[in-house]
C-alpha cells in the first residue's frame, strides 16, 4: 500500500474515532418522562428521573398540560406520564389507548379520589352532592373552581355545565394553577365564604383544609364510586421493547397513598424544600421501598441497581 493511501487510511480512522468518542455520554438512552404541575405527579415523575440517572440514563420531567402528555408520547416526544388518573382522564387518554399509540401500562396508586370538594362548613348546612350545587348558586356566585386550563377535571366540569347536569348550566368554572386554586380555597375558608372546588386524595389540601367531598358523581362525571380513582403509568408505543429495563422499574414503581400524604406533608411543612429532595429522604427511611422497585432491574450497562441508586441517597 502506498504512503498517500496510507495517509488517507489513516485520516479516515482518525476522524471516526474523533466522531465516536465525541457523542455524548448518554446517547440512546435517553428517557423522556411527561408530568403536569401537580405535585403528587410531580413527586412520582422527580423520583423515576432521579433513580433512572442513577443508573446511567439521561431522564428528565418535561411538563406539558394533560393533552399535551398524550400527544407528545402519541408523536414519540415523551416516553411516559405517570398520572393518568381514570376514570377522569378517561376523555383525554382513551383515544390513545384504543389507537395503541399509548399503552395503560400499570396502576402506580390504587385507591385515589378525583372530584368536587367543599369546605366542611358547606358540607354541615346542606351542600353535600352534586344535586346540592345547584341550590346554593347564589352563595357560591355560580362559579366552581379548578385547575389549568385544559385539564381533565376542567373539561368535566365543563361537560357538566354545558349539559346543565345537576342544573349547573348557569355556573361558569375558574381555571388556575393547583397552587393558585388552593390559595383561592384557603382564602375563602378563613372568611367562612362558600366555595367548591376541584379536590383530590393523596396531596396536603386533605390536611391543611378541612373540607369534604361531594356525593353523586357519576360515571360521565368523575367516576361513580365518588369520585375515587385509580392513577396510571402509561408508556409511548415500543417503549417497554426498546427500553425493557427501564420500563421493568416504572412497572414496578407503586406508590401508597401513605406515602405520598407524608411526602406531601414534608413538602408543605418545609417550602424549600424541592419534590425530588423531599421524596428522596422519605425513600431513605423506607429502604424496603426502592429495593422492591429495583427487584431485575439494573444500571443501564447492566451493573447492579441498588448499589448505584443508594449513592444517589
Amino acid at each position: 500500500m502506498s504512503d498517500p493511501f496510507r495517509r488517507i487510511i489513516r485520516a479516515v480512522l482518525t476522524i471516526a474515532a474523533i466522531l465516536v468518542f465525541s457523542v455524548p455520554a448518554y446517547a440512546g438512552k435517553e428517557i423522556r418522562i411527561a408530568s403536569v404541575g401537580w405535585t403528587g405527579v410531580t413527586i412520582k415523575t422527580e423520583l423515576a428521573v432521579s433513580i433512572l440517572n442513577s443508573l446511567g440514563y439521561d431522564a428528565e420531567n418535561i411538563i406539558v398540560s394533560v393533552p399535551i402528555a398524550y400527544k407528545a408520547m402519541a408523536t414519540n416526544e415523551a416516553d411516559a406520564f405517570m398520572g393518568n388518573w381514570m376514570p377522569s382522564m378517561a376523555s383525554i387518554a382513551n383515544k390513545y389507548f384504543e389507537e395503541g399509540t399509548v399503552i395503560k401500562y400499570v396502576a402506580n396508586m390504587p385507591g385515589a379520589q378525583y372530584t368536587l370538594a367543599v369546605p366542611s362548613y358547606c358540607a354541615q348546612q346542606g351542600l353535600k352532592d352534586f344535586k346540592d350545587i345547584v341550590k346554593f348558586g347564589d352563595r357560591l356566585d355560580w362559579k366552581i373552581y379548578g385547575i389549568e386550563a385544559g385539564n381533565d377535571g376542567n373539561q368535566i366540569i365543563q361537560g357538566m355545565i354545558d349539559k346543565n347536569m345537576f342544573g349547573l348550566g348557569k355556573f361558569s368554572i375558574v381555571p388556575s394553577s393547583e397552587a393558585g386554586m388552593l390559595a383561592q380555597v384557603q382564602s375563602y375558608a378563613k372568611e367562612n365564604k362558600w366555595i367548591v372546588f376541584l379536590g383530590w386524595a393523596p396531596h396536603s389540601m386533605n390536611e391543611r383544609i378541612d373540607m369534604t367531598y361531594l356525593t353523586g358523581s357519576t360515571a360521565e362525571t368523575f367516576g361513580a364510586n365518588d369520585g375515587t380513582a385509580t392513577v396510571w403509568t402509561n408508556i409511548r408505543k415500543g417503549f417497554d421493547k426498546e427500553n425493557p429495563n427501564a420500563a421493568k422499574l416504572l412497572k414496578h414503581m407503586v406508590f401508597s397513598i401513605d406515602m405520598m400524604n407524608q411526602i406531601m406533608t414534608t413538602l408543605h411543612a418545609d417550602h424549600t424544600l424541592a419534590p425530588r429532595d423531599a421524596a428522596l429522604a422519605w425513600l431513605k427511611k423506607h429502604p424496603e421501598v426502592y429495593k422492591k422497585w429495583l427487584e431485575g432491574v439494573t444500571t443501564e450497562d447492566g451493573k447492579p441497581a441498588v448499589p448505584a441508586f443508594e449513592k444517589t441517597l
